[in-house]
């Protein structure tokens, strides 16, 4: 990316006080998942006697129905959230960018055959998909990572073939072609390093949307299995005591909408900041 797109980018991020608050929140929740062992106690270790203690000066998010630090348990669930997000993200985006790329930049039969795939994964309910693969499969991050990421490549291949479909009328690619470059070294120089941008804006996207999924299929008991935690099994396990102790679902229900709308708002702001023209007139 060249200078110019960096600085578009720095100054709508500094003039947007919730794009500042936005990175500032995911710095803290990834600093949080990061050095969740410094939490002053273990989120597995169970106390009968301090069950449902509302939040306190030991117990700073109080503790759920097994007597477990909630606080401990919502840092160790972030690790599991934070990481199925970005590792889906990154799986998500690799597959959605390699056949976009194919796709805009070869065209004809290929294209036609990987567009056909392509719309044949979107007629998919991907939430339904999602639970019977959660059954069949052995319940793991592992397997969680690759079923989302396997329902989440589809957004973004749209968006790089039609981006590559544009580049590849540049002037700049037409005169590498006819200096006598290869498809693969064109696609490696020219094409890539361009998309960046559009590949960015989507990867900030899919990182949101992995988050809830797996928030989701945690809420729904078929994610990581306890003991561990993560913000959506919280949520299902707080169910139950909503009327004796609402904190239980409050404190994984704020943090699930805080991360996933950070990662939405800076996902406008850098889609502002890298295309404008696709926001601006």
């Amino acid at each position: 990316m060249n200078r110019s797109k960096w600085r578009n980018l720095k100054r709508e991020l500094w003039s947007s006080k919730l794009g500042v608050a936005a990175v500032i929140l995911l710095i803290l929740f990834t600093l949080g998942a990061v050095f969740a062992f410094l939490a002053p106690n273990d989120p597995n270790v169970m106390n009968v006697a301090e069950r449902l203690q509302s939040p306190n000066g030991s117990h700073w998010f109080g503790t759920d129905d097994y007597g477990r630090d909630y606080f401990a348990r919502a840092m160790y669930g972030g690790r599991v959230s934070l990481m199925v997000g970005f590792a889906s993200m990154i799986l998500a985006t690799g597959i959605g960018t390699c056949i976009g790329v194919l796709s805009g930049y070869f065209g004809g039969r290929l294209d036609n055959l990987l567009m056909r795939l392509l719309e044949i994964f979107l007629s998919i309910p991907s939430f339904l998909v999602l639970l019977l693969l959660s059954v069949y499969l052995k319940p793991s991050v592992g397997n969680i990572i690759v079923i989302i990421a396997f329902l989440m490549w589809m957004n973004i291949a749209r968006v790089v073939r039609a981006e590559t479909m544009t580049l590849k009328e540049r002037e700049y690619v037409l005169y590498a072609k006819a200096s006598g470059q290869g498809a693969w070294g064109i696609i490696w120089k020219h094409i890539v390093p361009n998309l960046v941008p559009v590949i960015i804006v989507g990867a900030t996207n899919n990182v949101a949307s992995a988050i809830m999924m797996e928030s989701s299929l945690s809420f729904l008991g078929f994610g990581v299995q306890p003991p561990n935690a993560t913000w959506g099994s919280m949520l299902n396990n707080a169910q139950g005591f909503i009327a004796q102790a609402p904190y239980l679902a409050i404190f994984p229900g704020v943090l699930i909408l805080l991360t996933v709308l950070s990662f939405n708002v800076l996902g406008d702001i850098l889609r502002v900041g890298l295309e404008p023209r696709l926001t601006k007139r």
